[in-house]
């Protein structure tokens, strides 16, 4: 059975920040996961969280279904109406292009990009504002 995972932010940050060759740290920020049955599929860190914007990172095991209503409907409901964050920041790399499809997919919009500040190329920063995100109103 899927299930959205709202109460084990260490867990799903440590194996979200894993699947992208990164780092968590305890108290780092919090995570929203998505499991089918007992397995993490997939899941998003939210951080640096500003008063205004914060960063939202996404991961997910290739092959999953998991981008449902029912888990990307509380990973928009937290940032904008708990929080009530102005603006989401999604960060990817610009050769990703599995992840900027999925991120203009959702809603994010191009926003800036920064010459060589990844790996392989550039980072790219999109962004949604709550007026932009469709996931409020499901």
């Amino acid at each position: 059975m899927k299930h959205v995972v709202l109460d084990a932010p260490e867990v799903v940050g440590a194996w979200v920040m894993e699947q992208q060759s990164a780092s968590w740290w305890k108290g780092r920020g919090t995570a929203i996961g998505y499991c089918d049955g007992q397995e993490l599929v997939a899941g998003v860190v939210f951080e640096n969280w500003n008063r205004s914007s914060l960063c939202m990172h996404i991961a997910a095991l290739p092959g999953r279904l998991w981008a449902t209503r029912a888990f990307l409907v509380p990973c928009f409901q937290y940032p904008f109406n708990q929080l009530g964050c102005k603006k989401v920041i999604a960060q990817v790399g610009s050769s990703n292009e599995k992840s900027r499809r999925f991120v203009e997919h959702v809603g994010f919009t191009l926003e800036a990009t920064l010459k060589d500040a990844y790996p392989d190329g550039d980072l790219l920063l999109y962004t949604m504002t709550r007026a932009e995100c469709r996931w409020l109103t499901i």
